[in-house]
């Protein structure tokens, strides 16, 4: 895997349901190092961080595969990376390739995958269309969150090596299956709980799945 694109953003305020709401979804790429901390890239703002913020959930990486799906989806030539809100865009990393817990290193910098990214009504505002968040989420193409283990520099074009597969062997996209009612939701909610890695807030919601 290799990183094709670092992006960052400020708080913007958008208008929804007759309020204005303060995010951070709006990021466009850099091309200088960018320092990366435990509670996420320098520079980059985290609005709304019980959701989408905080050391469990630190950087979020999308793939560059994905983007031609989308460009056919929404009807575009050509998307900038970060348009999904993302701070790594990487080649390969699609979502059935990535475990939860998996380790990764980047530049001076190791990661550590935490759960599955949920979109939120923001991303429909992004794009111009409110049920693009479902199709987003069903798409099996959404992205995961990272925990920075070990603080350092990362830049555009360094690899993203994966140094450790997690032994509990559940993808992104299989983690996904626990929001979905079905025959595979208890078995995949139970299997993401027994996984040391998985971010505090999704196991606190897979807990009360379960009741």
């Amino acid at each position: 895997m290799k990183i094709v694109a670092i992006s960052i953003g400020s708080e913007c305020r958008i208008e929804h349901a007759g309020r204005r709401i303060g995010t951070g979804i709006y990021k466009a790429p850099v091309d200088h190092p960018v320092h990366v901390r435990v509670d996420g890239i320098e520079g980059d703002v985290q609005v709304d961080r019980e959701n989408h913020g905080g050391p469990d959930k630190a950087v979020y990486a999308y793939s560059a595969d994905n983007y031609g799906y989308w460009q056919e989806d929404l009807g575009l030539e050509s998307l900038p990376y970060g348009h999904f809100g993302e701070n790594l865009t990487i080649t390969g990393g699609r979502d059935d390739e990535v475990h939860i817990g998996d380790t990764f290193r980047g530049g001076s910098v190791r990661f550590q995958v935490t759960q599955p990214r949920v979109p939120c009504f923001k991303l429909g505002v992004k794009v111009g269309d409110h049920t693009f968040p479902k199709r987003f989420l069903i798409s099996g193409r959404v992205g995961f969150y990272l925990r920075v283990l070990e603080e350092g520099e990362l830049r555009v074009g360094d690899h993203l090596e994966r140094t450790a597969v997690d032994p509990g062997g559940v993808s992104v996209r299989e983690a996904m299956l626990a929001l979905v009612k079905g025959p595979r939701q208890r078995e995949v909610i139970a299997k993401l709980l027994s996984l040391e890695a998985l971010s505090g807030a999704w196991r606190e919601s897979l807990r009360e799945k379960l009741g």
